[in-house]
C-alpha cells in the first residue's frame, strides 16, 4: 500500500551543533540514540507544572535532524523552544517537504512509527497519495491519543494519556521541563484517571460528558464504529455508563 500525505503535519529542521543536546534537556524522551544513528523518537514538551503542551517526532535521517509536528501546534511550540534556546548553537526553520505515512512494507528511507507497530511507517520528502487510511480506527483500537483531540495543551498529563505504554517517556534520562511532576506521578501516586477504550452504542458527540449513576466519570473522545477512546476516573468507570444518548462500558479487550 502506498503512503499518504499527512496534510495536518509540518516538518521543521534543526541545525547547529547543539540540536540534540538542546532537545534532551526539554522533552520527555531520551534522544541520545539519535547521536549514533538515524532513527525516530516520539516525545512531549511539557510545562514546568508537568502538563502537556505538544508532542512530536524527533527524526534523524541521513545525518539531518527534523521535527515532525501537528500543524496546529507548530508555531506555538517553536516560539516556546526559542525561549529556551539562550546561547545554544541551534537554529529551527520550517521545511517545505511533505510528511508521508503508510502501512505495509516501508519504502527506502521511511522509519517505523515508534508508538505502535500498527501505525506503520513515516517518511519525509517522499511521494504520497491523498489521505485514505482510517487512522482513527487504528488509534481507537490501541488507545493512541492525538494532539488537539485527546491531548489537550495545558490540561493533559502524559502518563494519564498513555505515553509510557506508547514509548513517549523515559524515566532514566534525567532532567527535562516538567520531569519532577511526571516522575512523582510515576513513582509516588497511583493514576486515578486516564485514557481507556470503551464500547459504545447510540449517539454521543465528541467531547460529551460521561456519567455513571448520575456522577461525572469523564469525557468521550474519538469514536470508530462501536468503540471509542474516553478519559475516565478509574474508580467510577464500572458497569454501565452514559454519554449523550449512548450507553458505554469499558472494553475488556483494551490494548
Amino acid at each position: 500500500m502506498p503512503g499518504e500525505i499527512a496534510t495536518d503535519r509540518r516538518l521543521w529542521e534543526l541545525t547547529g551543533k547543539d540540536g540534540l543536546h538542546f532537545l534532551q534537556g526539554l522533552v520527555s524522551n531520551d534522544v541520545r540514540p539519535l547521536e549514533r544513528a538515524d532513527g525516530i523518537v516520539w516525545a512531549a514538551l511539557l510545562s514546568p507544572q508537568g502538563k502537556y503542551l505538544a508532542d512530536f517526532f524527533i527524526v534523524r535521517l541521513e545525518g539531518r535532524l527534523f521535527i515532525d509536528i501537528s500543524d496546529r501546534l507548530a508555531e506555538a511550540t517553536f516560539r516556546r523552544l526559542g525561549m529556551y534556546k539562550l546561547r545554544a548553537d541551534v537554529q529551527i526553520a520550517p521545511l517545505d517537504l511533505p510528511v508521508v505515512r503508510g502501512l505495509g512494507e516501508p519504502p527506502t528511507g521511511a522509519l517505523p512509527d515508534p508508538r505502535h507497530p500498527d501505525l506503520g511507517w513515516r517518511g519525509y520528502g517522499l511521494t504520497g497519495d491523498a489521505p485514505s487510511i482510517d487512522w482513527d480506527a487504528i488509534r481507537v483500537a490501541h488507545v493512541i491519543p492525538e494532539s488537539g483531540l485527546e491531548l489537550i495543551p495545558d490540561d493533559s498529563y502524559i502518563l494519564e494519556s498513555g505515553f509510557e505504554r506508547l514509548h513517549g517517556v523515559d524515566f532514566r534520562k534525567g532532567c527535562y521541563v516538567g520531569q519532577e511532576v511526571t516522575a512523582r506521578m510515576k513513582h509516588k501516586t497511583e493514576l486515578r484517571k486516564g485514557l481507556v477504550r470503551v464500547s459504545i452504542s447510540g449517539d454521543a458527540p465528541f467531547g460529551a460528558e460521561i456519567t455513571a449513576d448520575g456522577k461525572p466519570v469523564g469525557t468521550l473522545f474519538t469514536r470508530s464504529g462501536d468503540r471509542a477512546i474516553a478519559f475516565v476516573r478509574h474508580d467510577r468507570a464500572a458497569g454501565e455508563m452514559r454519554a449523550g444518548e449512548a450507553v458505554l462500558a469499558l472494553d475488556s479487550a483494551e490494548t
